[in-house]
């Protein structure tokens, strides 16, 4: 499934149970949370570890539909942005960008 219908999909699922779609600072709660949720599950080895991972992407993507974004493409801009970009370590190692390349 790619990003676009996995959006759309998402934000069918708040209509259709009648979730939020409107209210962005408590969407940004919700997906904090789930963050939250996720972590948990990673941290105690717990079998819905990729659920909760699921459910941060579920929310993700309809914020960004809440807010006209189309998720796909924004990420495939992303991508590209990041692969142009050079890195090097410093003495201690630490990564630092040089360069958008």
């Amino acid at each position: 499934m790619d990003i676009r219908t996995a959006q759309q999909q998402a934000w069918q699922n708040k209509l259709d149970k009648g979730f939020n779609v409107t209210d962005v600072p408590l969407e940004f709660g919700l997906l904090n949370a789930e963050v939250g949720e996720a972590f948990t599950a990673w941290r105690k080895r717990l079998p819905d570890f990729g659920e909760e991972l699921a459910d941060v992407l579920l929310y993700l993507v309809a914020l960004a539909e809440m807010n006209g974004i189309d998720l796909d493409d924004e990420v495939a801009r992303k991508l590209e942005k990041n692969h142009r970009r050079v890195y090097t370590r410093d003495e201690r190692g630490v990564l630092h960008r040089v360069s958008e390349g």
